[in-house]
């Protein structure tokens, strides 16, 4: 059963497991049985981060980049070396874009997607949203990004809500999961807030 489901092991030996992870090469223990997929990206960029909130086991923040800005809501409380995010953008505030980061110790040279697997996530008994989920690595960057693409996903976003456990599952080959398991206690907070934020910045200035 999904439920079941529990993280027993750091999320950086996860994605090292069976490999002695020195390059970036590493990452196509995740491919396995996969095609190994490899498409440029953006360079990595560094955000400000401010108006920094508190709730509970989640955060709320603003990060901006010269005249870009976007609103993040993240829990980096259940591990010490990854942590999941829900993110809006200004003039798309009903379509966040869900993220978790893994550090990995060491910048990476490329960017690329690396692989596109099958992912289900589940928050306490409720639904299980199975969808897909992209290996990310972004030049001069220490992280492991993964970003989730789910059919469902606004239904999953408000059962998050309202529940205690967010439980991921990311198939790294037909017999290799990779389980995640993240807090949910303050999370309705931390999503009301950058929900708020953004959609005020989408009211013309009636000046």
């Amino acid at each position: 059963m999904f439920h079941r489901y529990i993280a027993t092991a750091s999320p950086r030996c996860a994605f090292r497991r069976g490999s002695v992870a020195t390059k970036p090469l590493a990452l196509v223990v995740f491919a396995l049985l996969s095609a190994l997929l490899a498409i440029p990206l953006a360079n990595a960029t560094t955000f400000n981060t401010t108006d920094i909130q508190r709730h509970e086991h989640w955060q709320s923040m603003t990060l901006t980049l010269g005249e870009e800005t976007h609103w993040r809501a993240v829990e980096a409380h259940s591990y010490s070396d990854s942590h999941f995010s829900v993110n809006l953008t200004p003039g798309a505030c009903d379509l966040p874009w869900l993220e978790m980061r893994v550090d990995l110790g060491e910048h990476q040279p490329d960017s690329e997607v690396v692989n596109r697997v099958p992912a289900d996530l589940r928050v306490d008994h409720e639904t299980i949203h199975n969808g897909e989920a992209e290996f990310i690595t972004q030049r001069g960057d220490s992280g492991f990004y993964v970003q989730f693409h789910l059919p469902e996903q606004p239904l999953s976003i408000e059962e998050m809500r309202h529940g205690e456990t967010l439980r991921l599952r990311l198939m790294r080959s037909e017999d290799d999961p990779w389980f995640m398991v993240f807090s949910l206690a303050g999370a309705d907070e931390a999503l009301a807030r950058i929900e708020r934020q953004c959609q005020a910045a989408e009211v013309p200035d009636s000046r």
